[in-house]
């Protein structure tokens, strides 16, 4: 254990995390069955909430892209966050899901919950439990008091395993998930307790421009989604002041074609689409309006054919980096809504070579120099000593950021116009400096000649590059699969740029 970098990583964290990851180590909470509370149910949805994805056909469960017949709910074997897929049971949600089909996995549950550690968890509990009570909406008559008493008894644990050690999105989950279960089960103590905690934590993770302060667009849809489920089931005027916000933020997150950018820990085919959060939005009749980036450390670029969004922000869940990506000042590009530079994206959460890879600066479009990355990445879902971005000017058509961070100054200069993009480079401090370009998969064949790089539809003219290469990479859109790339490699020895235009 490298103990300098454990000291540099804890001195963010919060006391009340450093607190529960020894409490909840002494102190383990069990599962207890309760009898659920006499109360009425509520079983009214305003609107139909969003589908969940299809992961089980015939016999076999699909979750990130990797498919298998039913291997026990604690088996490991292809990673843990496919053992939370399973756990979580999003399957009851997806379409054409049948009553008699989904009741035979829930009682199966129920049987081997108690000999079940992954299920035991507090995440999968939270996420879980939106499932069932949306299973039971859309099936009253599959209620009996057997499953009503299971699914309580997951919310009285829960309430004993808020997942204050990790804080971040896992807590705001458990938050959500509270909310609709003390709403369904018509448990006032359980919902004013969860809903004290939800407006707390919206309070501290939704930033003033509507972004999550994790700054994942996938994850920013995700918890939007949730929160609009809690509208959908016991609306106030606050959460939905909130979903307004995040709904703002997420209409100026997205590319002309309605996809999200892949910053951070971020991948397709896991959260809701723009398009299908803004549909439900509008079916639980709240409005919003694009809100400016600011906060979140994104920026929208767009003229034309031309359409980029860089990253120019900070660190903000400065106690709770776990999705963070080592990628200031980095960016992805579109011409004609074609991608042209694209972001490594992430292939697993194993802590592997890879997950390392992915969060490094040099699978993303930024300058590495002496090898260094501008956040301290390590662990899987670590940061020791983080860079510090400051934005000095910016337009509709430029962003002016320079990045500090181990003694070395970058700054660097995006600009916008009709038929081309510019990146221009300016690093003092340091001895070898390499600026990336991952060029999408889409791009095709590449020939470099001179300082001009040559693709079907577009160049890239270099200038004050030492050396130019091409190398072979691999992008990952989605979990478990990788598409062929190149990436541009450009040394340099104090200031570069390099112009992409549009032939």
């Amino acid at each position: 254990m490298d103990y300098q970098i454990l000291f540099r990583t804890v001195i963010y964290l919060r006391p009340r995390q450093v607190f529960y990851q020894i409490f909840y180590r002494i102190r383990k909470a069990g599962y207890k069955r309760y009898r659920r509370p006499g109360s009425g149910l509520c079983l009214v949805f305003k609107t139909s909430p969003i589908d969940k994805p299809t992961c089980l056909k015939q016999d076999e469960f699909s979750f990130l892209n990797i498919s298998k017949a039913f291997p026990g709910w604690d088996d490991a074997s292809d990673g843990m966050l496919w053992t939370y897929n399973l756990n979580y049971m999003d399957w009851l949600c997806q379409s054409g899901m049948r009553e008699k089909l989904g009741l035979f996995w829930m009682d199966k549950f129920i049987a081997e919950l108690p000999d079940n550690s992954v299920g035991l968890d507090p995440y999968p509990t939270a996420l879980r439990g939106v499932n069932w009570v949306k299973f039971f909406v859309l099936y009253p008559e599959a209620m009996n008091e057997k499953r009503l008493d299971s699914l309580y008894s997951q919310y009285r644990l829960l309430e004993k395993k808020l997942e204050y050690h990790i804080l971040g999105n896992h807590l705001l989950e458990n938050a959500y998930s509270l909310y609709i279960g003390g709403s369904f089960f018509s448990d006032s103590r359980m919902k004013k307790k969860a809903y004290a905690l939800l407006l707390k934590q919206l309070k501290r993770q939704i930033l003033p421009d509507g972004a999550h302060f994790e700054q994942s667009p996938m994850y920013h849809c995700i918890l939007l989604d949730r929160l609009l489920d809690c509208i959908n089931i016991a609306p106030t005027a606050k959460l939905e002041s909130y979903a307004s916000r995040m709904l703002g933020h997420l209409e100026n997150l997205r590319w002309t074609d309605g996809s999200i950018p892949m910053f951070n820990d971020s991948a397709m085919g896991i959260a809701p689409s723009a398009d299908q959060i803004f549909d439900y939005a509008k079916r639980l009749g709240i409005g919003w309006a694009a809100s400016p980036m600011k906060e979140s450390g994104y920026r929208r670029l767009s003229c034309g054919r031309m359409e980029a969004f860089v990253d120019v922000g900070n660190i903000t869940a400065t106690y709770q980096p776990g999705h963070t990506h080592s990628d200031a000042l980095s960016y992805e590009l579109k011409i004609g809504g074609s991608p042209v530079v694209a972001d490594t994206g992430i292939s697993t959460y194993d802590k592997t070579p890879r997950r390392q890879y992915e969060r490094s600066s040099a699978a993303h479009n930024a300058v590495v120099v002496d090898g260094m990355d501008s956040y301290e990445v390590w662990g899987g879902f670590r940061v020791g000593k983080r860079g510090k971005v400051s934005v000095s000017s910016e337009d509709r058509g430029s962003v002016n950021a320079t990045l500090r961070f181990n003694g070395i100054t970058h700054n660097r200069i995006f600009e916008i116009s009709e038929n081309s993009f510019t990146v221009s480079d300016i690093v003092a401090g340091g001895n070898s400096r390499q600026s990336l370009i991952h060029l999408a998969p889409e791009v095709g064949d590449v020939r470099v000649e001179g300082g001009v790089v040559y693709a079907k539809g577009f160049r890239i003219e270099i200038e004050g590059a030492d050396s130019i290469s091409l190398e072979d990479c691999q992008i990952s859109r989605e979990y478990n699969r990788f598409l062929s790339a190149k990436v541009l490699v450009m040394t340099f020895t104090e200031r570069m740029s390099y112009k992409i235009i549009i032939d």
